[in-house]
This record gives C-alpha cells, structure tokens and sequence, in this order.
C-alpha cells in the first residue's frame, strides 16, 4: 500500500480529533495524511505538553498525524486532559524555530545496497538515477518508532515512490536505508522487511551508552551523503570507537 506522503497542506484538519486508546491513552488526532502541516501541529502540541505538563500525564508520543497521550486516569479525567489539549492546541498551530539539520553518509556500493537495482527496475530507473536522486533530497523526519531511534522521513522524490514489497525480504544490515509506501527509512537493527533496502551508513541512530542515545529527533531535516565502500570501512571503525560521524547543522 503507498500511503500519501507530503501533501497538500489543506488537508489539515481546522480542528483536532480525539480518539480513546484504551482506558489511560487519548490520541489527538490532526488529519489523515502524511502532511508537514500536520506534522507541525502534532510536534508544536508535543513541545508544549511537555514545556507544561498537568498533573497526570505520563507520555507523549508523536507520530506522523497524531499525537497519543498517555495519562494517569486517577491524576486526571479525560475530560480535564482535552480541555487543556484544546486550549494548548489553540496556541500553538506551527513549531517555532529553525529544524536542526543531519547530513548521514551514505554508501551506494552494491554490497551495501541489496535491493537498489532491483528498485530502480521497477521504478524505471537506471540505478545511476535512483542513487542521485536519493541523495539529492533534503528529508523530514516526520516520527520515530518500531525500534528505538528508527527515523522515517518525508521527501522522498516522486520517481523513487515505490510500494512496499508484497512480502518481506529477508534481514536487513543495522544502518540500511530504505524506500517502500512512498516514505524513506533508516533503521537502527537487524530485522526483516517489505521495503527496498537503497544503501547503508555506518552511523549510528542509537546507541544505549551515549549520553543521549537518540541521535536523531522527530521534526529535524536529513541529506545523505553518498560514499564509496572504502569511506564507508573507514567511518564503520570511528562509529565503533564511539564517534558520531553524521554532520549536524542549522536549517
């Protein structure tokens, strides 16, 4: 299935949705699409709730086009919790401030991309084209999930949407990066999966022992960098001795 990805701002929503998730979650819900406009309101809210939390909520957890709330029933009603999401919603319809920006090297080698020519085939593309294309995009990371620090961006360039694989490949490498249901993804660990795996860093998106061990945030933007094989040796020894390697900038 390919989920619409970046689209037209007019489909947010004028007001937010809420759904019960259980008996100690509420979702509030801002569209249906995966929308920057949307996404704005879902990381604008997150920032508030978590600037001034009310008593009794324990969580937040942003996704593309929602927000879900997980609370403590005993702490506060629902009732209370909507009428004081209603009112931060109000004040806040964008996020303030410049994006942080990551520029992750990435490795087109054949080794590393195990499905780059088998993509570019069904896309049309010599596999050339898929690489330039791939790298000359500038990303959202729109939410983070699945597995811990597992980024999936917005961006992706219309020639290069493709579908998700009617059945999972094989596991992929810890660091692939990959294109299915019209969305890019990075993923942190080994594991099976129905997208398309376009190359490889040797970065790190998580790691327990940092200090911070999420590299990489809802709301920031993402380039690649492409790299030859050996670069990409190189950088694999610096990332296992504890270097970040990924630039980090200002939009």
């Amino acid at each position: 299935m390919m989920l619409r990805a970046d689209t037209d701002p007019a489909s947010v929503l004028s007001a937010p949705r809420f759904l019960d998730a259980g008996e100690a979650a509420l979702v509030v819900e801002f569209g249906n699409t995966v929308d920057p406009a949307i996404n704005d309101r879902v990381l604008a809210l997150d920032a508030a709730l978590r600037a001034d939390p009310p008593v009794g909520i324990c969580e937040c957890v942003p996704t593309y086009r929602s927000l879900m709330i997980h609370y403590d029933p005993l702490e506060i009603d629902r009732e209370t919790l909507i009428a004081f999401v209603h009112r931060a919603a109000g004040n806040v319809v964008e996020r303030q401030g410049q994006a942080t920006t990551w520029t992750l090297p990435c490795c087109y080698d054949s080794a590393l991309a195990e499905d780059l020519d088998e993509a570019a085939q069904i896309l049309g593309l010599t596999r050339e084209q898929a690489v330039a294309l791939h790298a000359k995009a500038t990303y959202r990371v729109y939410m983070c999930g699945f597995t811990p620090g597992q980024v999936y961006l917005g961006g992706v360039p219309e020639p290069l949407k493709i579908s998700r694989r009617p059945a999972p490949r094989p596991p992929h490498p810890a660091g692939a990066v990959l294109i299915g249901g019209g969305l890019c993804v990075v993923a942190p660990f080994v594991m099976p999966t129905g997208w398309y795996v376009m190359g490889q860093t040797p970065e790190r998106l998580y790691a327990a022992e940092r200090k911070n061990p999420f590299l990489i945030q809802a709301g920031d933007l993402l380039r690649f960098d492409p790299i030859d094989r050996s670069t990409f040796r190189n950088l694999e020894r610096r990332v296992a001795s504890g270097e970040i390697v990924a630039r980090k900038s200002a939009a």
